[in-house]
């Protein structure tokens, strides 16, 4: 509004809010105060339940929602409310407004125009995710991280061509932590770089170690890399310089990438990728069919593999057997995967008869619990499983 239209229509329609606000709210009993900028806040009391004050929110939303005539133009207002009900004894008002804040914060995060009510619990998840966030620079200078890899087995006679890389946490605290709890939060905060570059390293390292002890067998090494990292304009150079330290050859390094970060890629992402493929890097696509889903895409992309989302092999393992449906739509993606000369690989196999049906359906690769679970280095065994 300030940008757009100017300050001076800015403070009219706080003012027009706030009129609103009160004119609907304080014929009850309640206090309406405006804390600063476009925050209001709402005091209900002698209240039975959160009921009662949740009335009250949506009350405030109905007077916000109303048209807005301001100077010739009309403005379609929404806000965001958060919760919180309290006994008074024992609550202490800056803890009650950083409550109050925090769940008016949920509110905008889930799509704005509602409320959300105050919980416990995930207030102590966002704590907890704010904290490790601020730890994790530490970590990594004290190298709490550690790797573990996960075997890719070929579904046709169960032998195992390689292992993809998964990075864990050993918190001091909290004890070993899977990548689902951090590896966001380093996206989020910019840590997500130098954690890559250092699971980049290790991998290498360690399919280099794999290769000289098993020379005729061509193991490949699996390693998720970041949006953050491909739209990097140095990331081709720093891939570059892991292979030459660590002696590991081109075509034994396959980088996965999720399906969102690529899907209608251009500028720099896609030159990264195209700078990637020249230099022998295979690229994988992870996660295939959590988003975007479309295989034109693929055509102009320089992608050699498909990684088909865990979630593909619920069908497969169905009560009465694998669901028709389910392996329709995987025999489609296989042989659409085919046709534009791509391997395909299951994630998330548990079972024989997941493992079988993949095999009939055509898919060439597959990984999960009924192959290995991701152990340290010393525990991988490069060997299938029928």
């Amino acid at each position: 509004m300030n940008d757009t239209l100017g300050h001076d229509a800015g403070d009219d329609l706080i003012r027009t809010v706030a009129s609103r606000l009160a004119v609907r709210l304080t014929p009850s009993g309640h206090l309406v105060a405006r804390m600063g900028g476009d925050e209001f806040v709402v005091l209900v009391e002698q209240v039975k339940s959160t009921d009662d004050v949740v009335r009250v929110a949506e009350l405030a939303l109905d007077a916000v929602r109303a048209p807005v005539y301001l100077g010739g133009h009309v403005l379609n207002v929404s806000a965001s409310v958060g919760v919180v009900d309290r006994p008074v004894e024992g609550t202490d008002a800056a803890e009650l407004m950083k409550a109050a804040d925090t769940t008016l914060y949920w509110a905008k995060a889930d799509g704005r125009d509602r409320w959300a009510i105050f919980d416990a619990d995930r207030h102590a998840s966002d704590v907890s995710r704010y904290r490790l966030s601020g730890q994790l620079p530490e970590a990594l200078a004290r190298r709490e991280f550690f790797v573990e890899y996960q075997p890719l087995v070929r579904l046709d006679d169960a032998v195992v061509i390689g292992t993809e890389a998964l990075v864990r946490w050993r918190h001091p605290e909290l004890g070993v932590l899977g990548p689902n709890r951090f590896i966001e939060l380093a996206e989020e905060t910019g840590a997500i770089a130098p954690l890559g570059q250092w699971v980049l390293i290790e991998a290498c390292r360690q399919g280099r170690a794999w290769r000289d002890v098993h020379p005729h067998k061509p193991l490949l090494m699996s390693v998720n890399i970041a949006v953050r990292q491909i739209r990097d304009a140095g990331f081709v150079d720093a891939v570059k310089e892991v292979l030459a330290e660590t002696g590991l050859e081109p075509e034994a390094l396959q980088l996965e990438v999720t399906e969102s970060s690529v899907m209608g890629s251009a500028g720099q992402p896609l030159q990264t990728l195209h700078a990637l493929a020249e230099l022998g890097v295979r690229i994988a696509i992870d996660d295939f069919g959590t988003g975007y889903s479309n295989l034109s895409y693929l055509r102009d992309l320089p992608v050699h593999a498909l990684k088909l989302a865990g979630r593909f092999m619920a069908g497969l393992r169905a009560p009465g057997g694998p669901d028709q449906t389910d392996q329709e739509i995987l025999s489609a993606l296989i042989g659409l995967a085919h046709k534009l000369k791509l391997t395909v690989t299951a994630e998330g196999v548990e079972t024989a008869a997941q493992a079988t049906a993949l095999r009939e359906l055509g898919c060439d690769t597959a990984q999960g619990w009924h192959y290995g679970r991701a152990v340290p280095p010393e525990e991988v065994e490069l060997k299938g499983r029928q």
